[in-house]
C-alpha cells in the first residue's frame, strides 16, 4: 500500500519532500543538498529516466556523468512511478532524485500565480535547465478549442502540471501582468520534445492543429495517407492497419531549418535538409507569446521547431532526437510482410540526418554546462 507524500517546509523557502512506498519500505528524499544545481526532467519514467542515463553514458550528451537530475510528476496519473525508483535504485543512479506532486491542478488557474507557484518556485531556483518529454495529446480546452473526434487526451493533471509550469517559466498571453521566473535567469536551457514543444506554446497562449491529416491536408483514411509524399507523413500510418508487431509507428521525413536560429547552428555547414524521427498527429497552429518558428516541414505547412524571442534558450522541437532507437543500432520495419529497411545510421548517414543529431546534444550539453 502506497502511502500520501509528506511535506516539510522549511526556512528560505526550501522544502523536502518525501515519498514512502509500503512495498518496499524505501525512504526517498526528493531534493538535494542547498544550492547543488539539477537538470529538470518532467514526467520522469523509466523510458525517459533510461534515455537520459542513455545519452549522457554513451557521451551523445556530453555533460558530467554525475549531474544532478531531478524528475518532477504529478502523483494522480496513470503512470506508477515506482516503477522509475526501481529503476534507478537497480541502476545505482545517485544523481537521480524525485518529486512527486500530490495536489491537483485547477484548469482554471493553470496560467497565472496559484497554489502551485511555490512548488514551482522552489524547483526552479537550483534548476540549470527543464526537459520536457513527449506523450498524449494536450486537452483542447485549455487552448480554447473544441475537442476533436481524434484527439486522444491522457493523463490530465500531467497536462495540467507541465502546462502550468511551463507558464510560470516563461509567461504567456493569458496573463500578461505574470513575472515569468526566466526573468531571473534568462539563458537557462528549456527544452520541449513533441508533445513538450506543444505545451510550451500552449503554455505561451498559443494553439494546436488537433489532427495534421485530416485538417491540413484533408486525408480521412490511412490508405490516403499512406500514399501521400513521405516528407508529409508525421507517424508511419502502416501501423495502424492489423499488422505485424514489430511495424514501427515513427516515421523519418526531412525539415527545412530557418537560419540564424539554434536549428542551424546545430545543422552546421551541412546543406542537406536532416530527416528526423517523428511520431504525432497533431502541431502548432497559432503562436504563443514571444515564439517563433525556426524550421519547418518540406511544404511549409507543419511547424517543427520553436525558439523563443526573450529567453534564447527556450527550444521546442516537434521530432525525437533523444529516441535512443536513433543511435543503438535499432532495425526499423515500417511496412507490415516487408523486412527491415535499416538502422537509422545506415538509412541517413553523415549530413543525411546522423550529423544533425549528435550535433543536437552536443549543442545542448554546451547550453547545460554554461
Amino acid at each position: 500500500m502506497k502511502t500520501k507524500s509528506k511535506a516539510l517546509f522549511l526556512l528560505l523557502g526550501l522544502f523536502v519532500v518525501t515519498v514512502f512506498t509500503g512495498c518496499n519500505d524505501r525512504e526517498e528524499p526528493l531534493f538535494f543538498e542547498e544550492g547543488e544545481k539539477y537538470v529538470v526532467l518532467m514526467h520522469p519514467t523509466v523510458g525517459n529516466v533510461r534515455t537520459w542515463d542513455y545519452l549522457v553514458s554513451n557521451e551523445i550528451l556530453p555533460v558530467d556523468p554525475g549531474m544532478n537530475v531531478l524528475g518532477v510528476y504529478h502523483e494522480k496519473v496513470s503512470y506508477n512511478y515506482d516503477q522509475t525508483a526501481d529503476f534507478i535504485e537497480k541502476e545505482g543512479l545517485g544523481n537521480v532524485r524525485l518529486k512527486g506532486i500530490e495536489e491537483p491542478l485547477d484548469s482554471e488557474t493553470l496560467f497565472s500565480e496559484n497554489e502551485h507557484t511555490e512548488i514551482f518556485r522552489g524547483i526552479f531556483d537550483d534548476a540549470k535547465g527543464v526537459i520536457f518529454f513527449g506523450g498524449p495529446d494536450i486537452p483542447p480546452s485549455v487552448y480554447g478549442r473544441e475537442m476533436n473526434l481524434l484527439t486522444s487526451v491522457g493523463d490530465l493533471q500531467r497536462h495540467y502540471l507541465e502546462l502550468s509550469f511551463s507558464f510560470h517559466l516563461t509567461g504567456g498571453y493569458q496573463d500578461e501582468d505574470f513575472a515569468p521566473f526566466l526573468e531571473e535567469n534568462p539563458k537557462m536551457p528549456v527544452l520541449g520534445l513533441c508533445v513538450g514543444m506543444q505545451t510550451l506554446n500552449v503554455a505561451g497562449g498559443g494553439t494546436l492543429i488537433q489532427d495534421i491529416p485530416t485538417e491540413v491536408y484533408g486525408k480521412f483514411t490511412i490508405e490516403e495517407v499512406v500514399d501521400m509524399d513521405h516528407d508529409m507523413q508525421h507517424r508511419n500510418y502502416y501501423s495502424f492497419f492489423p499488422a505485424e508487431e514489430d511495424v514501427t509507428r515513427r516515421s523519418f521525413h526531412r525539415i527545412l531549418i530557418e537560419e540564424d536560429t539554434h536549428m542551424s547552428a546545430i545543422r552546421g555547414e551541412d546543406t542537406l535538409p536532416p530527416y528526423v524521427l517523428t511520431s504525432h498527429h497533431q502541431a502548432v497552429d497559432d503562436l504563443g507569446k514571444e515564439f517563433y518558428i525556426t524550421a519547418w516541414s518540406m511544404d511549409e505547412e507543419i511547424v517543427e521547431a520553436i525558439e523563443h524571442e526573450k529567453y534564447p534558450n527556450v527550444i521546442g522541437v516537434q521530432f525525437h532526437p533523444e529516441s535512443r532507437s536513433i543511435f543503438d543500432g535499432t532495425e526499423f520495419k515500417f511496412i507490415p510482410g516487408e523486412d527491415p529497411e535499416g538502422t537509422y545510421m545506415e538509412l541517413y548517414p553523415g549530413e543525411k540526418g546522423e550529423n544533425f543529431h549528435r550535433n543536437f546534444w552536443e549543442y545542448f550539453g554546451g547550453l547545460l554546462e554554461r
